[in-house]
């Protein structure tokens, strides 16, 4: 059993229908889901501010490297297009942190593969990754530099500035009721 904490967001398009599909797309995998934020582009390209949220997914049979391969097939779905570093997209969906249950435990995964580094390693530069993520677990630990921190320390850590960026939004990740108008 692997348990996974994807970071999803969307500056394109029908950004909450993007971050919707994620939900949808991992069905009955889903435990948890953090609020929607609102987020400034990070990275240093010039492009629209950012829906972003935390997905908590588990499931008896998926590794780290099934949950990548899930969230890249969403993107697909969503006509993502990776032509830009840190640049616009419809959606992305990035693995942060994996566990599996080891002997009724959960042992975080670790990973230097290129595809998939665990855990992942600017995290804790992101406040649009930490904010979200104490929604749904305010005991939270993420390993950076071989030390294990709880979340609400790396989130300190952050300027004032990062911080303030990650504005909690009204909207829901619960599927639209019928009839009603997209938001983006």
């Amino acid at each position: 059993m692997s348990r996974a904490v994807l970071s999803i967001g969307s500056n394109m398009g029908d950004r909450l229908a993007h971050l919707r599909s994620v939900v949808a797309g991992f069905g009955d995998r889903v435990v948890a889901v953090s609020p929607v934020y609102s987020t400034p582009p990070w990275g240093g390209v010039e492009q629209d501010d950012y829906l972003n949220a935390i997905v908590v997914v588990e499931d008896p049979e998926l590794g780290a490297l099934d949950w990548l391969r899930h969230g890249q097939r969403l993107e697909r779905a969503a006509d993502r297009v990776r032509e830009v570093r840190w640049g616009a997209r419809t959606l992305d969906v990035d693995v942060i942190w994996c566990a599996e249950r080891v002997h009724g435990e959960l042992v975080p995964v670790r990973s230097t593969d290129p595809e998939l580094t665990l855990p992942h390693p600017q995290a804790h530069h992101r406040a649009f990754v930490l904010v979200p993520w104490l929604d749904v677990a305010q005991d939270a630990m993420l390993e950076v530099d071989g030390s294990v921190r709880a979340v609400t320390d790396l989130l300190d850590e952050l300027s004032a500035a990062e911080r303030a960026g990650v504005r909690r939004t009204e909207l829901s990740l619960a599927p639209a009721a019928e009839g009603s108008a997209p938001c983006s």
